[in-house]
């Protein structure tokens, strides 16, 4: 029900595992990197920045050393931009991590969005309609593979992406072994980003997991589009695991904490009891699981988080 996102960005491996052992040791059931080649920052400008020379970790490497030192925790990246790599060779990485793991990937996508990074390192950066076209197509691909029968040779011919008698082996290691907390006979699909039109229609189509960043009434607005989506494809709604990437932070000056929260009282940014409370008021619009952000990578913070707050959604620490 919990997972934080890792910043891959002014940190080291040292420093990540030792918060690894926490996480393993306590409540937490996922951990996730995310997909930027600097710190992501600048928002959709194209400026450069002085911490672009920040150092930086590639996000789907490190999840592949975090697979190796963890047993418990889901692993994925949150999320993958459709122009950074081929979808067979990111379905690929993903077997692989998931066989690795016994088990425990998810693959996470997006259209993209960081302009800077894709003119620092000499990607394209196509209009939003294609993006989004590429990710629909990108998603066909990928669950097209995920989902292949053993020794089956796979064509696909997109607009953008084809395979020729491609095999797809190993296959998903939930495949052949146990499904883990994922029931699905595949590696599942998180697909991220809110777009009424093009976005919930793709993951209503191929994923599994719905990610957005959003309020408690927002949440709801994205699930009612999303559900209305699934209708119109035939599609049980109840298939799509529904997860929010927020904040959340322990301050117990109440003065910092409004200064934190700015605008946004949704916000889990405050004492133990304000981040309950607003954890609940999620769950409350639908929200099934959490990833979190935006916290310090230090084991004391997330021992605190671990001691403080996810004890209140365990009935059997209750």
């Amino acid at each position: 029900m919990f997972g934080s996102q890792f910043y891959n960005e002014r940190t080291s491996w040292d420093e990540i595992k030792s918060v690894l052992e926490v996480m393993e040791a306590g409540d937490w059931t996922s951990v996730y990197t995310y997909d930027h080649f600097v710190p992501p920052w600048g928002g959709q400008s194209p400026d450069v920045r002085r911490s672009d020379s920040l150092p930086t970790l590639e996000g789907w490497s490190l999840l592949a050393a975090i697979a190796a030192v963890t047993t418990k925790l889901d692993l994925g990246v949150l999320v993958s931009g459709v122009t950074y790599r081929n979808p067979a060779l990111m379905a690929k990485m993903a077997a692989t991590m998931d066989n690795v793991s016994h088990g425990r990937m998810m693959l996470g996508i997006g259209a993209g969005w960081n302009v800077r990074e894709h003119q620092a390192y000499g990607w394209e950066f196509p209009p939003l309609k294609e993006r989004s076209d590429r990710l629909e197509e990108a998603c066909e691909l990928i669950h097209l593979l995920f989902h292949a029968k053993q020794d089956e040779l796979l064509d696909y011919n997109g607009k953008y992406y084809q395979l020729n008698q491609a095999p797809f082996a190993p296959a998903c290691y939930r495949t052949t072994g146990p499904r883990g907390r994922y029931t699905r006979d595949a590696i599942p699909i998180m697909v991220g980003g809110t777009g009424p039109k093009r976005t919930l229609k793709t993951l209503a189509k191929y994923g599994d997991i719905m990610n957005v960043i959003a309020s408690p009434d927002q949440f709801r607005h994205h699930c009612e589009v999303l559900d209305k989506h699934c209708e119109d494809i035939d599609r049980d709604p109840a298939e799509i695991t529904r997860t929010a990437h927020l904040p959340i932070r322990v301050i117990h000056d109440e003065k910092q904490a409004k200064e934190a929260r700015g605008d946004s009282d949704w916000a889990m940014l405050g004492s133990p009891q304000y981040v309950t409370d607003r954890i609940g008021d999620f769950i409350e619009a639908g929200v099934q699981e959490f990833c979190f952000a935006s916290i310090p990578q230090k084991p004391h913070v997330y021992q605190e988080l671990n001691e403080d707050i996810l004890p209140a959604f365990d009935p059997k620490k209750k």
